[in-house]
């Protein structure tokens, strides 16, 4: 049994490439006492995976070179020597970007069996019900502390966790707005999520479409870009407002971060802005499961997935998260 996997080869200076990956083939390593080997059904791409192969400090070690390309991923138990996993069972867990993975369970989830596995596929453990899911539910509802009535601004708003984000609002009678790149993304904000307006930055000066939009001002603003998209939303920002400080993907590949030169709104508004890690919920990840998988069950909520086949395609599909290609969650099946 061979295991395909990606390494990191070097650390990129803006936008990574081949030359940043390596891509081999080896035995399968066999699993231990306590372990279990899996085959890795789909690999989720995430723009985090910027962050973990720059060097510095950070929330998280950065993977190293030579290493395995860190990743959540979805498979299924082939092979077992722990007791508490059985061949057969599916497992969600940081896989890395690899066909096999041998884990000694921490950290690791089955999927619950009382979901039916064909009512909802394996890449939406990855999506709705996996780390975007999380960030979007605890996201919007702990740090942003959403109530009924407010205006919610969203950045990144057709991506995996905005797309989510938006919809959790509308949930909780919020009025939501996304920001998102084309006219395409855009008519998928308001015709398959839900927002109430969306505003396409590529052909749109944003403080006058914001004025527009949010003739109230906003509320709440869940942040996924950072750069001229916060300064905006920090300009139109009602008295308590709150940020919530998710990503900044339009810098992740820039030499020196851009940060907010109107931050005095803050003050102005007697506003907070705050950033969080998923993880940081990790103890309560059960909760927003059950909440998102029931909201899906009902149809309260969509998932859309994008899809790639083909775990060599990863040096290019992974840039689709920084030119915005991708639509919805970006998954590879293996």
């Amino acid at each position: 049994m061979n295991n395909t996997r990606i390494l990191l080869a070097r650390r990129p200076a803006g936008l990574p490439d081949r030359s940043t990956w390596t891509i081999e083939t080896v035995a399968a390593r066999r699993p231990d006492d306590g372990e279990f080997l899996a085959e890795v059904r789909y690999v989720s791409l995430d723009p985090a995976m910027r962050g973990w192969i720059k060097e510095g400090k950070s929330y998280i070690e950065p993977v190293a070179v030579g290493d395995v390309m860190r990743a959540g991923g979805v498979g299924e138990v082939v092979e077992s020597r722990h007791p508490d996993f059985a061949v057969g069972d599916h497992v969600i867990g940081i896989s890395g970007v690899q066909s096999h993975w041998v884990s000694n369970g921490k950290g690791v989830q089955r999927i619950d069996p009382g979901v039916d596995p064909a009512r909802i596929p394996l890449p939406e453990y990855l999506g709705v019900l996996g780390m975007p899911g999380m960030t979007a539910y605890f996201g919007i509802l702990e740090v942003g502390a959403i109530q009924e009535g407010e205006t919610v601004l969203v950045s990144g708003a057709a991506g995996a966790v905005g797309s989510l984000v938006g919809q959790i609002a509308k949930l909780k009678g919020c009025r939501t707005v996304g920001i998102a790149g084309g006219p395409a993304k855009c008519a998928q904000l308001t015709d398959e999520f839900g927002y109430d307006a969306a505003i396409d930055y590529k052909s749109q000066a944003l403080y006058p479409a914001l004025k527009a939009a949010c003739p109230k001002g906003i509320d709440v603003y869940f942040d996924n870009v950072g750069g001229e998209a916060l300064d905006a939303a920090l300009a139109f920002l009602r008295l308590r407002g709150r940020v919530v400080i998710c990503g900044a993907i339009s810098q992740y590949n820039e030499a020196k971060v851009k940060g907010p030169e109107n931050y005095l709104s803050l003050l102005v508004n007697r506003a907070r802005m705050q950033g969080f890690i998923v993880f940081d919920f990790a103890q309560d990840y059960p909760r927003g499961m059950r909440d998102m998988g029931r909201w899906l069950a009902e149809g309260s909520i969509v998932s859309h997935e994008h899809i790639v086949k083909g775990l060599e395609t990863f040096p290019e599909t992974l840039l689709m998260l920084f030119d915005g290609r991708n639509q919805g969650k970006l998954v590879i099946e293996v």
